[in-house]
């Protein structure tokens, strides 16, 4: 079968450096960190920890839609809609599009308002719409209405790699000639059984979490959305469309260990990164960027690390790699999307996002993870990683659009 070549041709994001792709741009080049301690009144018995909140934001499509939504889909939706203005998108190649969304909590801070409300006011005083929004499929539904797609509509759940998982598979329907465009991404909203869970695990730290940092303590959640459309690259060429970035190869894999705990030795997260620059047909040394799956926590850094040294070998030293959770936070089922945006802002831009709350490195951590603050880089190509739990493993291969030929 032949492989079309796949390009980015529009970004949507939101997370908690603001809502929109130049907020999120703006934010990594100020090298910010947005995670600050929770205050939300459906948490209200977690404030202070930190966390990376999306503020308000507008969904432009009419109220009645969005009357029966839920918090992940309102995300999605806006991310969706962004991405489809910024890619300039005919209605009718629109009508032919794939959407194909990582979903996670889906509308559970909904259905934990419904308890909420049926426990202390009665059965009566509980709004039924309020389960009608659980599902967490119902952002991908949401989303193909949204933007008039008629192609394949998926939902998928690999726990922390879900929506790297989804742009993978929208990958593949657009180089195999499936569909011409693909809508793909992920979206989680804020939940107190997700934050209560990772509490249970031990898992948060106290303060911003500190990728690759000698005195991490655990991760910081978020929540998110992003969304990229993906084009077959002569149709984007054809019709002039602006070209983000090339996607050029993916692969995934299963460390088949533990629920929640990774391999130590990082096998299938070093499996998923070969995979991809065996598809993408890149040598180690044709990488120059790393976003790393850095989420701060003791097993997670010194695993990805010792990956990345096997990988890379030699190289391994004049890569550049960071982690953008140190900004955002963990955003879990929209953390792939997010941080593949965030490569191919880096990609388009011109630099490399910082670690920016790495202030004592880790001897265990020994490769240059961009410390504190944004450094210029012309990569030709970077790799954006994806470690869930049950060691579910995605990485992304992008190429600078300077370099299509």
């Amino acid at each position: 079968m032949t492989r079309r070549r796949v390009a980015v041709t529009g970004l949507g994001a939101l997370c908690a450096l603001g809502s929109g792709i130049r907020a999120l741009e703006r934010g990594l080049r100020e090298a910010r960190c947005a995670l600050a301690p929770l205050d939300h009144p459906e948490v209200a018995d977690l404030a202070g920890l930190p966390f990376g909140a999306v503020g308000d934001f507008d969904v432009p499509i009419a109220r009645a839609h969005l009357r029966r939504s839920s918090r992940a889909d309102r995300l999605a939706l806006a991310a969706a809609l962004e991405a489809a203005a910024d890619a300039a998108l005919p209605t009718s190649v629109q009508a032919q599009a794939a959407v194909v969304l990582g979903v996670g909590a889906g509308g559970l801070d909904a259905l934990e308002r419904y308890v909420r409300t049926h426990d202390s006011a009665g059965p009566g005083r509980a709004h039924p719409s309020d389960l009608v929004t659980f599902p967490p499929a119902g952002s991908s539904r949401a989303v193909a209405q949204a933007v008039g797609a008629g192609g394949p509509c998926l939902a998928l759940m690999t726990a922390c790699s879900s929506s790297a998982t989804a742009l993978g598979h929208a990958f593949d329907l657009v180089r195999r000639g499936r569909v011409p465009v693909a809508f793909a991404g992920g979206t989680e909203p804020r939940s107190r059984l997700t934050l209560s869970g990772f509490l249970a695990l031990r898992a948060l730290a106290p303060e911003p979490c500190r990728p690759f940092d000698a005195n991490r303590r655990g991760l910081s959640l978020g929540e998110g959305a992003a969304v990229l459309v993906l084009e077959e690259l002569e149709h984007a060429r054809a019709r002039g469309a602006h070209i983000w970035a090339e996607l050029v190869g993916w692969g995934a894999s299963c460390d088949g260990h533990h629920m929640t705990a990774p391999d130590a030795e990082g096998r299938g997260a070093e499996r998923a990164l070969l995979a991809a620059l065996a598809d993408a047909g890149l040598a180690p040394d044709q990488i120059d960027y790393v976003n790393a799956h850095g989420t701060g926590t003791p097993q997670n850094d010194p695993m990805e690390t010792a990956a990345l040294h096997r990988v890379f070998g030699p190289h391994a030293r004049r890569v550049l790699v960071s982690s953008t959770k140190s900004q955002i936070g963990h955003t879990q089922s929209a953390a792939g999307a997010l941080e593949a945006a965030a490569t191919v802002l880096a990609l388009a831009g011109g630099f490399a996002p910082a670690t920016v709350t790495l202030s004592t490195p880790d001897p265990a951590c020994d490769l240059d993870y961009v410390p504190g603050r944004t450094r210029a880089l012309a990569a030709r190509a970077a790799l954006s990683s994806s470690f869930g739990f049950g060691g579910n493993n995605v990485a992304l291969a992008f190429a600078a659009a300077s370099g299509l030929a």
